[in-house]
């Protein structure tokens, strides 16, 4: 029988601290820095977001997500035999996120690797999951998106400072003789490195160049709605399947007008549309799987849907992924 891989477990977690647009506000005029809620909401959908404590790291965050998703899935740790976490804020240069992680929950040996594609990442980890289940080198995959983002924002420029949040989102990924993930269409375009990145690294102890976000939101929202319309049709028609199959599209939770946007081009009922953005801020690799879980938990997202995942982030990375919940 061929090999397929099913999503059977989801899970996620945020940081307790809550921060809404008016506290957040409050904060930054301290700094001499306007903002209000009627001005983030306007411009994004986002109302609040979750920061996580100062001696709190990527790997942390990713253990309550990853153990929710193995208990939904009813899958012991020691049953992992591949763990993937997609973060751009991981615990340190190396080790990984995920072996960090891996130790966290108790398993060894398996294949523990991080990737890095920022907004995008979930989308690339899931496709590398399920490319490995198919070809045999892993039968049961927790697959991680964990952001501390809070780390890396410029409490001085208010229109990046107020969009991003921290989380974790998880779902674990298992081999199946029937089909969950159907297809999926990944790219990426390094010209666009400039529009949103941190460019910083460091060098003999020290940071080189700007450690902190910058983005052109202008030409991300641009960029954006073209990329992720573009990658979800490739992925249906991989797939054979058409846009009014899509039962729910979960896309990467940047901001609500992009959302809407891609909706409308795949001319998708706004009511299809799975939105955390507002409560949750752009969590960047972990906003997919945290809009899953959630929709998942609410009852919204049940077995036998069809899911459009996509994410478009840094680099400039984009994709989607179709499957079989």
């Amino acid at each position: 029988m061929p090999t397929y891989s099913r999503i059977t477990g989801t899970g996620s977690y945020l940081p307790p601290r809550r921060l809404s647009n008016a506290e957040l506000a409050a904060e930054l005029a301290t700094r001499g820095v306007e903002t209000s809620d009627e001005w983030i909401v306007e411009r994004t959908g986002i109302r609040a977001r979750h920061f996580a404590a100062p001696d709190v790291t990527c790997s942390d965050l990713a253990v309550p997500a990853a153990q929710a998703a193995m208990e939904a899935a009813g899958v012991a740790p020691q049953q992992i035999d591949l763990i993937i976490v997609a973060t751009s804020t991981p615990d340190m240069v190396f080790p990984s996120a995920a072996a960090i992680l891996q130790h966290k929950l108790g398993i060894a040996g398996c294949p523990a690797f991080d990737v890095q594609a920022v907004c995008s990442g979930f989308v690339y980890a899931l496709t590398v999951a399920d490319a490995m289940i198919r070809a045999g080198n892993a039968t049961r995959a927790l697959v991680v998106g964990s952001e501390v983002f809070s780390r890396i924002l410029d409490f001085n420029d208010r229109t990046t400072c107020v969009l991003f949040g921290d989380g974790a989102g998880a779902v674990v990924l298992e081999a199946s003789e029937t089909p969950g993930i159907l297809a999926s269409d990944l790219h990426a375009d390094g010209k666009h490195v400039g529009i949103l990145c941190v460019p910083g690294h460091v060098s003999g102890g020290a940071v080189l160049g700007d450690p902190l976000l910058k983005m052109d939101g202008q030409a991300v929202f641009k960029l954006a709605v073209g990329v992720l319309e573009d990658a979800a049709r490739a992925t249906l028609a991989k797939a054979g399947r058409t846009q009014e199959q899509i039962d729910w599209l979960i896309p990467h939770q940047a901001n609500i007008r992009i959302m809407q946007s891609t909706a409308k081009r795949l001319k998708l009922p706004l009511d299809k549309l799975v939105v955390t953005v507002d409560e949750h801020g752009n969590t960047s690799a972990a906003s997919i799987p945290l809009a899953l879980d959630h929709a998942v938990r609410q009852g919204k997202v049940k077995k036998g849907d069809l899911l459009m995942l996509e994410g478009v982030g840094g680099g400039f990375t984009w994709g989607a992924v179709l499957l079989n919940f």
